[in-house]
């Protein structure tokens, strides 16, 4: 050969040698570290999976499954199926490529060459194995790539990459998902026809289930294959539940889930999450979509802050499945009365046995007259704050916050967590007695296990990881221990809920339920000492409840629940605190039964009556100061009079409306005012004015 010969034959050889030189690959370690996982996963307190949660949508893949978990009978029969010589040749299966290039040649069908270690050589670097890569020289590159691959990594490394790079079905990457997403398993746990369907696949991953089925019987040898017909089409039907993914708190796991290969440990119970999603199931079933169509749970263990259930929803006939109930802002109702109540009483302003007047009441404001309603429409008259607060009623928890101040509620009620009250006391005004405020079923739970913990508030803990702050005092352990005792009373709620409701329980508990205004929200949280219970039934969308009411909406849910925690031990009630004395009273005419009632030191009675007019002061309670009224002028003249409604001792006093004498102030006088605005006076006897008003005829 002459010289010139050979420098061709060299430069021949050197082009060849670039033009089919593979890509850098990556070795095993650099492989394995680079692998992300598009799921994240949610454990319970005590390391049991909950709940996962896509979070990268470019390909389904789990963890990194090793070689030592994946059954042996899977591993012999995939690498029967794509690579039968794998362990003997290097890299690439020459006797399989005379006989591919064989049948080429002489015309048949003829299988693909391509080795285990070709294929992962094509997975790590995609230009080997692109589309349409069928050509003599993509042939010598991926051969190439696959010596490559067997100089620098073992046979086991291979083969547990190639199980977890191949692309089994849809989006499904690696055995672990096609596991998981085939056939509810682990790759551990699969059996021999799993392994051939598995196979079946590779070639082909979105063929038809009689294809993979015919596929499936070839790989098996088996004289009887009738059985991978259905198996196929079970495999490839409709969307297979993840049966290793108990999906018991979607919406914490929508939460707390945001980075793909996330493993978080919360502090859920998993027994106890089950029990709050059966008992509301049942519940939302027994009601109906038409009535109610949503429901959320949280339940709290006392002393730690843990949250030991998480129940955002459960679908059903719920039209908001995604929205987490559990965390989404709703009006309170009356849920907010217990921490008013306790500002009162720490304040001195009343006791439990204080008389409050269950009245109409009109009261002026900005936008207007304000006239609290009971939720039955009807009024008890004079009542003690324990019955007024465990019964619910609505004009004493107005009288209440007149005392207390509606800018010092509002801050209290910042104070315990209710952080959606974004605004002063002026935007809310009165109707905050009533729970106008918007608040969420985690922070019920919260400020409820404040009373529970004698006025003690910490933030509740969703993660082990979560911190543990010094607690905070937000309201006195004597005024809480007081409401507590008050909402835990079954007699004091007897009037308004019945002698025999849901939340009578056959040990202690407080509880107070709630209902917001057009029955939208219905609440019900309770604590026992070691739990706090907290339960939201209504529609997420906003639309009204029908025949919803306090008792028979939320309730049952917290009831059932706090009879299942306490299965081996029923609730106790706490200990009675310092600063707390116990009298036996009895009221006057009769107005309650006589009972033992509990007092800050100091401020115990052992007679309640009201007082009398000559100790109230005189005023004028009807018009209310700012009233606008309409004549209508369907109804005759004479019939549209206004009563004059005074309090207090107001003998010997006058009303003077404008300059015109009505008569003597307790008598009653039924007026008739011309259209334009006026001025009603009361005068005493020495013709001073003790009271006035202001309204307007239309």
């Amino acid at each position: 050969m002459t010289l010139l010969g050979l420098f061709l034959f060299v430069l021949a050889f050197a082009a060849i040698d670039y033009a089919t030189l593979p890509p850098p690959l990556p070795d095993y370690a650099r492989t394995r570290a680079a692998w992300h996982p598009s799921e994240a996963w949610l454990y319970d307190r005590h390391g049991r999976l909950i709940d996962s949660a896509r979070v990268d949508f470019a390909a389904r893949r789990l963890g990194w499954t090793p070689l030592d978990t994946v059954s042996p009978v899977a591993r012999e029969t995939i690498v029967a199926a794509e690579d039968r010589r794998f362990f003997d040749h290097g890299g690439v299966d020459t006797l399989a490529m005379i006989g591919a290039l064989r049948d080429r040649i002489m015309g048949r069908r003829h299988r693909g060459a391509s080795t285990v270690s070709m294929q992962v050589a094509g997975f790590l670097a995609p230009d080997l194995a692109a589309p349409g890569a069928r050509g003599l020289r993509d042939k010598l590159r991926q051969m190439r790539a696959g010596w490559a691959i067997e100089r620098t990594w073992s046979k086991d490394q291979i083969l547990e990459a190639y199980l977890n790079l191949a692309g089994f079905r849809g989006e499904a990457q690696g055995i672990g998902a096609a596991a998981l997403g085939l056939f509810g398993k682990t790759p551990d746990a699969l059996s021999r026809d799993d392994a051939i369907l598995l196979a079946a696949l590779l070639p082909e991953p979105q063929a038809a289930s009689g294809i993979v089925a015919r596929r499936a019987c070839a790989l098996s040898h088996d004289t009887d294959c009738t059985r991978f017909a259905g198996q196929a089409a079970s495999m490839l039907g409709p969307a297979r539940s993840l049966a290793l993914d108990p999906g018991l708190a979607p919406h914490l796991g929508q939460r707390l889930l945001t980075k793909a290969g996330d493993r978080i440990t919360t502090t859920l119970d998993a027994g106890v999450q089950r029990a709050a999603i059966v008992a509301l199931r049942r519940q939302l079933q027994g009601l109906g979509g038409a009535r109610a169509r949503d429901g959320a749970v949280v339940v709290v263990d006392n002393a730690s802050g843990d949250v030991l259930a998480y129940v955002g929803g459960i679908g059903g006939a719920s039209t908001a499945a995604s929205v987490d109930g559990a965390n989404s802002y709703r009006q309170a109702g009356s849920t907010l009365k217990p921490f008013l109540y306790a500002q009162a009483i720490e304040k001195g302003y009343l006791t439990p046995a204080s008389i409050l007047d269950d009245s109409p009441v009109q009261l002026d404001t900005a936008s207007g007259l304000y006239v609290p309603q009971n939720y039955d429409h009807a009024f008890k008259g004079p009542v003690s704050a324990r019955n007024a607060l465990a019964g619910s009623l609505n004009v004493p928890a107005v009288r209440t916050l007149l005392l207390v101040g509606v800018e010092p509620f509002r801050d209290r009620l910042w104070d315990i967590g209710y952080r959606g009250l974004v605004e002063d006391g002026q935007y809310y005004g009165f109707s905050l007695a009533l729970g106008s405020a918007e608040v969420t079923l985690l922070e019920q739970a919260d400020a409820y296990r404040a009373l529970a913990n004698h006025g003690l508030w910490t933030p509740l803990r969703l993660t082990k990881d979560d911190p543990r702050p010094a607690p905070r005092r937000i309201t006195s352990a004597q005024a809480a221990w007081l409401v507590s005792d008050m909402i835990a009373d079954p007699d004091a709620r007897t009037q308004t809920f019945g002698p025999d409701s849901a939340l009578r329980l056959p040990f202690w508990a407080a509880v107070k339920t709630g209902t917001s205004k057009a029955m939208r929200d219905n609440w019900c949280i309770g604590f026992s000492d070691r739990f706090t219970v907290a339960v939201w039934v209504g529609n997420l969308e906003g639309d009204p409840m029908r025949a919803v009411s306090g008792t028979s909406g939320a309730a049952p849910v917290w009831r059932d629940l706090m009879m299942a925690l306490h299965a081996d031990r029923p609730g106790r009630a706490p200990a009675r605190p310092n600063g707390i004395e116990q009298r036996r009273i009895a009221f006057g005419s009769g107005l309650e039964r006589p009972r033992t009632e509990y007092f800050l030191a100091g401020t115990g009675q052992a007679q309640i009556a009201a007082a009398p007019p000559r100790s109230r002061r005189p005023r004028i309670v009807n018009p209310v100061s700012g009233s606008v009224y309409a004549i209508d002028p369907d109804i005759p003249i004479d019939r549209q009079r206004l009563a004059i409604g005074v309090s207090g001792e107001v003998t010997a006093h006058r009303l003077m409306l404008d300059r015109r004498d009505l008569g003597a102030a307790d008598g009653k006088p039924l007026v008739l005012a011309a259209p334009g605005r006026h001025l009603l006076r009361l005068t005493d006897v020495a013709g001073r004015v003790v009271d006035q008003v202001m309204f307007t005829v239309r």
